[in-house]
């Protein structure tokens, strides 16, 4: 039997960076996904030992660890598929072993946190019992918006099922995605936390959150608001295809903090206003022509507010500034989402999509054309 689950990306609408120092975020989920597909397999079909065995297809990467060495490494492990603890530091380290003799290519050399995530997981939830994964993405890697979230949420939601842990709700037939129930959803996120703690160091919490449950959410101090916008939200996501390091951009925020306490301080304020404002504004139904566009306006000054902060931090990127001259060009607002540095950029998109579009890509960037606020994880069996 083959466990397939998906889990969507994200944008963070207001409040990167500063969610990390208390202050509110707004984060929605985006109909491109992450799918990770788990199988099974007998001691015997591998050859008697058997293995782990993770085909990152995108990638055209296989990693491959036989389940004797994961047994030597990591002990006898017969999965745990109750909360989660912590990856302690000797797992870890004995997790940095077994990626000695992985061939990672130099230029690809991140995805060894995204690997080291992966068999915690694997080893954890099921043990050492071999299987075969298979991880397929809509999602570019390292752009902001919230790949590696996708992938630990999607991958705990596959280890979850194939364990027994949780069960799937609404949904019939076998090659139908199926929702979790709320209890499963909590478990699944809890998992894939803990995923991200090894990927990223000190995540907020927000991109599995938004990727575990759907929708759109205001992500607080670890706690959860879930929101209904009442009206479409159109954006043209841009990935300036400009690499950049989450951890390092967010130890650099905390590091101008730590030199400029007061002042950063009055950035991180300003940037809860907004994302408080702009969560109410969402859920605010508006039924005409008229106040569609006033709703619109709002949400597009609250954006450009939030950049204007962004930079403050320290954050932002030629790349990006090139996205905000060229949006701007059409009346469109942009901000950047997620670490900054590069990766994506969002613009608030009511018309003109097409033009924009066109002389965005136009400088070797790649646009994405989603609306947000859709579903979290699903799952599908067969």
């Amino acid at each position: 039997m083959e466990v397939r689950a998906r889990a969507p990306g994200k944008i963070i609408l207001a409040g990167e960076h500063a969610v990390v120092h208390g202050s509110a975020a707004v984060a929605a989920a985006i109909d491109l996904y992450t799918t990770s597909s788990l199988r099974l397999l007998p001691e015997e079909e591998d050859g008697g030992a058997g293995a782990v065995e993770l085909d990152l297809r995108d990638s055209a990467l296989v990693f491959s660890w036989p389940c004797s060495r994961l047994r030597g490494a990591l002990g006898e492990l017969s999965g745990k598929a109750g909360a989660p603890a912590p990856c302690s530091p000797d797992k870890l380290a004995a997790i940095a072993k077994l990626m000695e003799g992985q061939e990672i290519p130099e230029a690809k050399i991140w995805l060894s946190a995204g690997l080291s995530a992966f068999l915690y997981l694997y080893t954890s939830i099921l043990g050492c019992r071999p299987g075969k994964t298979v991880v397929i993405s809509d999602l570019p890697i390292g752009a902001g918006l919230g790949s590696s979230a996708a992938f630990c949420v999607s991958m705990s939601g596959a280890l979850l099922t194939a364990s027994g842990a949780v069960g799937t709700g609404r949904g019939s037939g076998a090659e139908e995605w199926q929702l979790f129930g709320k209890d499963d959803l909590e478990l699944v996120n809890q998992w894939a936390f803990q995923g991200e703690k090894i990927i990223h160091g000190k995540p907020s919490g927000i991109d599995n959150s938004v990727s575990t449950f759907g929708s759109m959410i205001k992500f607080k101090k670890g706690e959860l608001t879930n929101l209904r916008s009442r009206n479409p939200v159109k954006m043209l996501i841009t990935d300036t295809r400009v690499g950049r390091n989450t951890k390092a951009l967010v130890a650099g925020v905390s590091e101008r903090a730590s030199r400029h306490p007061d002042a950063t301080a009055s950035v991180f304020n300003a940037v809860n206003s907004i994302s408080e404002e702009l969560s109410s504004i969402v859920e605010l139904a508006a039924e005409d022509e008229i106040a569609i566009t006033s709703k619109e306006d709002k949400l597009a000054e609250l954006m450009e507010m939030n950049q204007g902060l962004l930079q403050c931090m320290g954050v932002s990127h030629s790349s990006i500034e090139t996205v905000l001259r060229t949006s701007l060009k059409y009346s469109l607002v942009s901000k950047l989402t997620g670490a900054g540095g590069g990766g994506c950029v969002l613009t608030l998109i009511p018309t003109l999509l097409e033009k924009v579009a066109t002389e965005l890509e136009s400088y070797g960037f790649r646009c994405f054309k989603v609306e947000v606020g859709g579903r979290g994880l699903q799952v599908c069996r067969g």
